[in-house]
């Protein structure tokens, strides 16, 4: 009796080792790094996708960050005539919709299979580079009023095309980054209040050209700012459901799965891509919401100080060009989110889903870290000139 289970034991053990072998082969083949199976488990869900354009972006910052900016000079055109090539690609009527898939009635993406590339992202970086070239090379021409032409032209060929997808939202970011370059470049401030007096008069005579949805928009935020919530299940659910949700995070906001249920119930539309904001302040309340904003602050901080610390023309009107950029995107999607702003489709960056916005404002980030690794020279002196204006 005492043999047969010891025998019995004995076959239990060589079996329990048998599978254990087994399981530690089969781990040790599915973690070889050559195993292209593991792309399949991670790029499923929208978290893990994101991680994953998280780590390219990263990697991105880091190569950007690398070699001197100044070689960036050299590819400004190209890039720009590149991003003003896909942004025309987007419109052309014959591109079938398995290429072009219009979102919400806009043209602006374009299906890599992997991923959707939007053009109007990259178009930001290209665009910065341009001007910040130009300006460079035509020093002393942003004094004069005829000077500023040409780099409006620059700013209102992309701003163009992506009225036309129509993309409002990303179109009118390009105006505050002209308007900082400019003044970094030393245009005169009287010229620049004259340019943005004209453009708001001029405005009213936009908004026959707008889209049915777009003038929708302005006419329920218009009613919004009167306190008309008659529209607040029509044209206006997206901005009250958002300020409902703010307003319910008060202070210290909710827990997590009372936050989950009100974000749920209440169908806030694009909560995870242009409204999150009002799902971090109902989550974390406007303790947390502060903290977003202390942390935008920060990184605006840091590239001005880095813009401040650089001699370099081009470099510093770069770096002015890109906070301009994330601080207009940051502001008018917090106002959106809060209602002091009408609804125009903004991301907010490095929060919202999004692979190219992502992405792009890693680049971004990696570009004020060029600077800052490669600067030479010291800050820019009172008047406003620069060390090497006499190079």
């Amino acid at each position: 009796m005492r043999s047969t289970s010891a025998s019995g034991w004995r076959r239990r053990t060589a079996r329990a080792r048998s599978s254990r072998s087994r399981r530690s082969s089969d781990l040790k083949g599915a973690l070889r790094p050559l195993n292209w199976g593991w792309i399949c488990v991670i790029a499923g869900p929208i978290e893990q996708k994101q991680t994953i354009f998280l780590v390219v972006g990263l990697v991105a910052c880091a190569i950007v960050s690398l070699p001197s900016y100044r070689y960036f000079a050299v590819l400004a055109w190209p890039a720009y005539l590149g991003a003003i090539g896909l942004l025309v690609f987007l419109l052309l009527p014959f591109v079938p919709e398995s290429i072009v898939k219009p979102r919400n009635g806009a043209r602006g993406w374009i299906d890599l299979g992997f991923m959707d590339l939007q053009p109007a992202e990259l178009a930001k970086i290209a665009y910065t580079l341009a001007v910040a070239s130009y300006l460079r090379a035509r020093r002393g021409s942003t004094r004069t009023f005829l000077g500023l032409v040409a780099p409006g032209v620059l700013t209102f060929v992309p701003i163009g095309l992506m009225i036309k997808q129509p993309d409002l939202g990303s179109a009118m970011l390009f105006a505050p980054a002209l308007l900082a370059m400019l003044v970094v470049a030393g245009a005169r401030l009287g010229h620049l209040f004259l340019i943005v007096a004209l453009a708001a008069m001029a405005a009213p005579a936009v908004y026959p050209m707008l889209e049915s949805h777009q003038k929708q928009r302005i006419i329920g935020y218009v009613g919004q700012l009167r306190g008309d919530r008659s529209t607040a299940s029509d044209i206006n659910f997206q901005a009250f459901t958002a300020q409902s949700l703010v307003g319910a995070g008060g202070v210290s906001g909710q827990p997590d799965a009372k936050a989950r249920a009100l974000v749920h119930f209440n169908h806030l539309p694009e909560r995870h891509n242009d409204m999150i904001f009002a799902v971090i302040v109902c989550r974390h309340g406007q303790r947390g919401g502060l903290m977003t904003l202390g942390l935008y602050g920060l990184w605006v901080l840091g590239a001005l100080l880095t813009a401040w610390v650089s001699a370099d023309r081009f470099g510093r009107i770069l770096i002015v060009g890109l906070v301009a950029f994330v601080a207009a995107q940051v502001f008018v999607n917090v106002g959106m989110n809060i209602g002091v702003l009408p609804i125009i489709g903004i991301t907010l960056p490095f929060v919202s889903y999004g692979g190219s916005s992502l992405v792009t404002v890693w680049i971004m980030t990696g570009l004020v870290l060029n600077v800052g690794l490669h600067r030479t020279g010291g800050p820019v002196r009172r008047s406003g000139g620069y060390p090497d204006d006499n190079d």
